[in-house]
């Protein structure tokens, strides 16, 4: 057997200094879990705002996490199968959609992705659509072109809900709601204008799929989907704006408490010594950042939501408590209204306090 490169006195000495490096790194990493920069944030705003007021800080509690995305029995809607047989399909070899149609029943047309499928149904209406509004009826026997008007009716019918469930079945798309996500982070929110493109795109295709001079190019759509994937910017958001509420609503409570129990003396100066400090300038640039950006992106989720069929209900409900830019109990609307309200007890707590009003 190998000797040791250290005799054992210092293998022990070894042994305890790793074991010390690995727990300095553990309680790193278990910080940073627990403490993220938007966390922080609002931590040091409250630490800075107790220490104005003379009181202790608030106790912090864990937010509410984010509703769970609606399963996928409950967000689909059901399309039944259309069936034709071969020999049918061949009497309609005009309008050229055999050999897509071969494609779409092999092995890779079953396992497509749902994105690919949508693509598959697009192509396919066009095919039929074109070919009903051209000289090819005209053509055909009355039993090939009463299938031909049935299946173009059949298509026309269902590819609203097919483009539906291509988004709300993929992979990309429910990622995008991950209840595992955290906060957004401060430096992150750059990212949500440019990365919106990805929702501009998929309204685009919505709005033009029934126009047959428009392109849909499997490329762009397959990177605007990954976009998507690479970071859960919608969840990141609702998490940051929960966040943000329960951390203004504890610290709302300090100045509440101050107002209720001081005459105004011991905290004079407060509100304007709270308004120059650091803590309260950084709070209120990402505040500002943070609303400017949730508004983009909620905005451009509804903007593609509004062009697609009427949601099943477990996404409508979904759709109205989560990303409703309006209803006071959904996340945007319950931080907008803490915001508010601390800005305003900040003005009250000037007054209260005898110096001007803090910004």
């Amino acid at each position: 057997m190998e000797r040791s490169r250290f005799p054992s006195s210092d293998r022990r000495g070894v042994t305890w200094l790793g074991r010390g490096m690995l727990l300095a790194v553990m309680l790193t990493l278990m910080a940073g879990c627990g403490e993220g920069q938007s966390e922080t944030l609002l931590g040091d705003y409250q630490q800075r705002l107790a220490e104005t007021l003379g009181v202790e800080a608030p106790e912090r509690a864990s937010p509410d996490n984010i509703g769970a995305f609606p399963e996928q029995d409950e967000r689909l809607f059901e399309i039944a199968e259309t069936r034709e047989g071969m020999l049918d399909i061949y009497a309609l070899r005009e309008c050229h959609i055999a050999h897509l149609v071969a494609g779409r029943n092999n092995q890779l047309g079953k396992v497509a992705a749902p994105s690919q499928r949508w693509l598959y149904e697009l192509e396919l209406w066009r095919r039929l659509s074109g070919c009903w509004n051209g000289d090819v009826p005209d053509a055909l026997s009355d039993d090939s072109s009463e299938r031909l008007a049935r299946l173009t009716a059949t298509k026309t019918e269902q590819l609203p809900r097919v483009s539906w469930n291509a988004l709300f079945a993929s992979e990309e798309w429910v990622k995008n709601f991950s209840r595992a996500s955290s906060p957004l982070s401060p430096e992150a929110l750059g990212e949500v204008e440019p990365r919106s493109a990805a929702l501009r795109y998929l309204r685009k295709a919505t709005l033009h799929q029934f126009n047959r001079d428009w392109k849909a190019d499997s490329a762009t759509l397959e990177g605007h989907l990954k976009t998507l994937q690479e970071r859960p910017l919608s969840a990141e958001l609702l998490r940051a704006l929960l966040l943000t509420e329960q951390r203004l609503g504890e610290a709302s409570m300090l100045i509440e408490a101050t107002l209720e129990q001081d005459d105004g003396a011991s905290c004079r100066g407060a509100a304007e010594a709270l308004a120059d400090s650091p803590e309260a300038s950084r709070l209120a640039a990402w505040i500002e950042d943070l609303d400017r950006a949730a508004r983009h992106w909620l905005g451009a989720v509804d903007a593609l939501l509004s062009v697609h069929v009427v949601p099943p209900p477990a996404v409508v409900d979904y759709r109205r408590q989560w990303l409703s830019l309006s209803d006071p109990e959904a996340p945007l609307s319950a931080f907008t209204a803490a915001r508010d309200h601390h800005a305003a007890l900040r003005n009250r707590l000037a007054r209260h306090c005898g110096s001007a009003p803090g910004t």
